[in-house]
């Protein structure tokens, strides 16, 4: 049965983590693969068009029901650049929305030169998407530009919007579990250089790769400092974690 956590703590090397009702669970080991909370655009119609044409990141799955179709990617980061090159190779033609007047700004070099090399590809410089329209499923969008603040309709039924988000990892503030500026858990090598841990961190041994600063308490998958925001990366991790749960409890 699935339950909603409301709080979590640390003490008598025990996690101690409330549940919505009142009752209280306690573990002697934790993996937290809470994932990240996408980042929206926040338009009239988009929580109607979720998954009827308006999709949070670009799964690979979604690439074959794109064949032949015009579709759309909204973000200038790696995330996004990675989707309009792998998505290229299915659809008719990939539009990417950036806010910016330049790639370079927010994408590593080698996706710059691989998404300016791809014929199917266009990018739509200083702009956004604002307003959705369609009636079961996403029929079009509007797209307006920042600086001459023209506004353009494109048919489409597929808007992939990668544009970040935020891990859920605030409970984590309370209990000073290392994260770095955006949020996400810091584990294994990767904490080393912080020195809240190496203040912290009082066992013989040094952190197992997906272990936080907290002993016991495991990081698998997109809340992971680090991680490759894959669906398949995170399964990976998670059965990593699961083996390194193990290796932690046989040692107590």
């Amino acid at each position: 049965m699935l339950r909603e956590g409301v709080s979590g703590s640390f003490h008598d090397n025990r996690m101690y983590v409330g549940l919505k009702g009142g009752d209280t669970m306690v573990s002697k080991a934790t993996i937290c693969a809470t994932g990240v909370e996408y980042a929206r655009l926040n338009l009239p119609g988009e929580e109607r068009f979720f998954h009827s044409g308006v999709y949070y990141g670009a799964g690979a799955s979604e690439a074959c029901f794109c064949s032949g179709k015009d579709i759309f990617i909204v973000g200038g980061g790696n995330m996004a650049g990675q989707a309009v090159s792998y998505f290229s190779g299915f659809a008719r033609k990939v539009y990417m929305v950036i806010r910016r007047d330049n790639l370079s700004h927010t994408l590593s070099d080698y996706l710059v030169k691989r998404i300016k090399a791809i014929p199917n590809v266009e990018i739509l410089y200083n702009s956004n998407v604002t307003e959705l329209e369609g009636d079961n499923e996403l029929r079009r969008i509007k797209i307006t530009n920042s600086v001459d603040h023209t506004e353009t309709w494109y048919d489409t039924c597929k808007l992939f919007i990668c544009i970040g988000g935020d891990p859920n990892t605030e409970w984590a503030i309370a209990n000073n579990i290392v994260r770095c500026p955006s949020g996400y858990l810091v584990t294994g090598s990767d904490l080393f250089s912080h020195a809240a841990y190496k203040n912290q961190w009082q066992l013989d041994r040094l952190s197992y790769h997906l272990e936080t600063s907290r002993p016991g308490l495991f990081a698998a998958g997109d809340v992971r400092f680090n991680s490759v925001k894959r669906v398949a990366s995170a399964v990976g991790e998670g059965a990593m974690a699961v083996t390194q749960v193990h290796q932690y409890l046989a040692a107590l």
